[in-house]
């Protein structure tokens, strides 16, 4: 009895150190892949880099063949080290990606205002929705099929948007996006307080892509609210 008791105490206490250094090293991974993405994003604002220059669609199949190419190859390295390379070197594509819109928010006076507003604003959701994960006891792993079906249902509101250039259907695809994301880190963050996310490279990435897209929808709709061009 003493001994079957013993071991589910030591199980137990493996279990929550393995969780909390993949926390640990999930968010110091994270902190780190935005170097990259901030250097992708100056680089192609000076070079002007963008993959919707001429066909605004063929481009977007582009950056999704691309997206899910690292995705794929940052699945088959996640085990290595490799894969935190191979991570890194997406956030530079992301960030690549990211500077069309940088590019266009700094034409504005207080371009770099609205940046950094953004980025508060990114910071104090994420701080926000980690710190419920972290301490709720509400169980968020029912919200995954839900929000999936969510992104689902924004790519293709983009996608179709692409053609029809709706303001409106922007600014909702915006907006929702901003809500699905933020509860997407809730879902990521308790996945891996629960056990049930214990690669700290594929935590990285799923927490990476839910800051990156609460990020620049809210730059894109300070820009459009709040932009001033004198």
């Amino acid at each position: 009895m003493d001994q079957n008791l013993q071991h589910t105490f030591t199980t137990s206490a493996e279990s929550l150190i393995t969780r909390n250094r993949v926390l640990r090293n999930t968010y110091w991974l994270l902190a780190l892949s935005m170097i990259p993405t901030v250097l992708g994003a100056w680089l192609g604002v000076q070079f002007e880099f963008t993959f919707f220059a001429g066909s605004p669609f063929v481009g977007f199949m582009v950056f999704l063949a691309v997206a899910f190419g690292f995705f794929y190859a940052i699945e088959k390295t996640k085990n290595s080290g490799i894969g935190v390379a191979v991570l890194l070197g997406f956030t530079f594509f992301m960030g690549l990606m990211l500077s069309r819109l940088i590019g266009q928010i700094l034409g504005f006076s207080n371009g770099a205002s609205l940046i950094m507003t953004a980025f508060g604003g990114t910071a104090a959701i994420f701080a926000t929705m980690a710190t419920v994960a972290t301490v709720s006891k509400r169980d968020f792993s029912g919200l995954g099929k839900w929000l999936f079906a969510g992104v689902l249902v924004i790519l293709v509101a983009a996608a179709a948007n692409i053609f029809l250039q709706i303001p409106a259907l922007y600014l909702a695809v915006s907006v929702l996006a901003i809500a699905i994301f933020s509860a997407y880190i809730l879902f990521d963050v308790q996945q891996i307080i629960n056990g049930g996310e214990t690669n700290y490279i594929s935590a990285t990435l799923a927490i990476y892509l839910d800051v990156y897209n609460i990020f620049t929808n809210l730059l894109a709709l300070l820009g459009i609210f709040g932009g001033d061009r004198d």
